[in-house]
């Protein structure tokens, strides 16, 4: 069985972010950008599928401009054994990605896919749940533990839910959408590193795939969340509900 993890390149979780001038979006210039980490969740699960003998190959693809290569390079190096670039502007919004995932689907022909539950940068969390809709798939979202049983070609996948835990039974193939506590993902050693430097990135272009990008979606404006106020320090009781009450106006 073949898996297809797909990954994303976003600002790094570390940096503070900073809004264009004109508002049109995030600055990205000498920002330093990473892998998303619940795609780095998606890519460790692959890897420990392929580990148990579940899996025979793990497909890495990444949709964008040329630097997201580099992100590739890196999931290479945790252990993917290639990788797939498809070419096409930064900013795309979830179903048109869905939409070249479902034609390299039809390409490569995998079991199982993985997604991160959703990036940082967008916070969208729509890609996974498209695709497995364009392609009629079960899907198990928000997975918190993942059990293949490659017999009866099915996957078990708990998923956390606002009353505990939900768990699901896909027939393979299926989509499913890694959340924080699935695993804790590899580092990429230096062996590793420079072996990823040889294995092979396929890239494909959008009229390769026969896509076309078109949105119903618009940025009007990005704005940085309002500073927050210092603290004050209180003298009594007293003077504490009169400042919920007056000021803060929340009793």
């Amino acid at each position: 069985m073949k898996i297809m993890v797909a990954i994303k390149r976003v600002v790094d979780y570390a940096v503070k972010i900073r809004v264009k001038p004109d508002k049109s979006g995030v600055d990205t210039k000498n920002v330093k950008m990473s892998m998303n980490p619940f795609c780095e969740i998606a890519l460790e699960e692959a890897l420990r599928v392929k580990e148990l003998g579940l899996a025979s190959e793990v497909v890495a693809v990444s949709v964008g401009p040329s630097q997201f290569t580099e992100t590739l390079r890196t999931g290479l190096a945790m252990g993917a054994d290639r990788a797939i670039h498809v070419e096409a502007p930064e900013n795309i919004y979830p179903l048109t990605i869905a939409k070249i995932l479902k034609a390299l689907v039809d390409v490569e022909k995998p079991g199982l896919i993985f997604l991160g539950k959703q990036a940082i940068d967008n916070d969208q969390n729509q890609t996974g749940q498209m695709v497995a809709g364009l392609l009629k798939w079960p899907q198990g979202t928000f997975a918190s533990k993942v059990v293949l049983d490659k017999e009866k070609q099915v996957a078990t996948v708990d998923r956390e839910v606002d009353g505990g835990i939900e768990t699901l039974c896909l027939n393979l193939p299926a989509v499913i959408t890694t959340d924080l506590r699935l695993n804790q993902p590899r580092y990429a050693t230096l062996p590793n590193i420079m072996k990823a430097k040889s294995k092979p990135i396929k890239k494909f272009t959008l009229q390769d795939l026969n896509i076309e990008i078109k949105s119903d979606l618009e940025v009007v404006e990005v704005t940085e969340p309002p500073k927050r106020k210092s603290g004050v320090i209180v003298s009594s009781v007293d003077e504490l509900i009169d400042k919920l009450k007056n000021e803060a106006r929340v009793i």
